[in-house]
């Protein structure tokens, strides 16, 4: 749909722009926008923030301290099953 988009659509999108707000606001209008992609941005990135950590505490809760993932279990001979015989 936005392929067929030139140069002179953009010229006219920012004449209408222009004629809508007027020349003295865009300076406020475009400083405005620049402040709320900053917001979003740094809101983003603590949200991933918060997700790692989450993620990173989820991982150390599932796993006792003091024992491994990998740790596996030994059989003393006292404790192996008698065989029949």
């Amino acid at each position: 749909m936005l392929q067929n988009l030139t140069g002179w659509h953009a010229l006219l999108v920012l004449a209408v722009v222009i004629l809508v707000f007027g020349a003295a606001k865009l300076p406020a209008l475009a400083r405005s926008l620049g402040q709320s992609v900053r917001i979003l941005r740094s809101e983003a990135g603590d949200s991933r923030a918060e997700d790692a950590t989450a993620l990173v505490d989820d991982t150390r809760r599932s796993v006792p301290t003091g024992e491994s993932s990998t740790a596996t279990a030994t059989v003393s001979p006292a404790a192996a099953p008698a065989e029949p015989g």
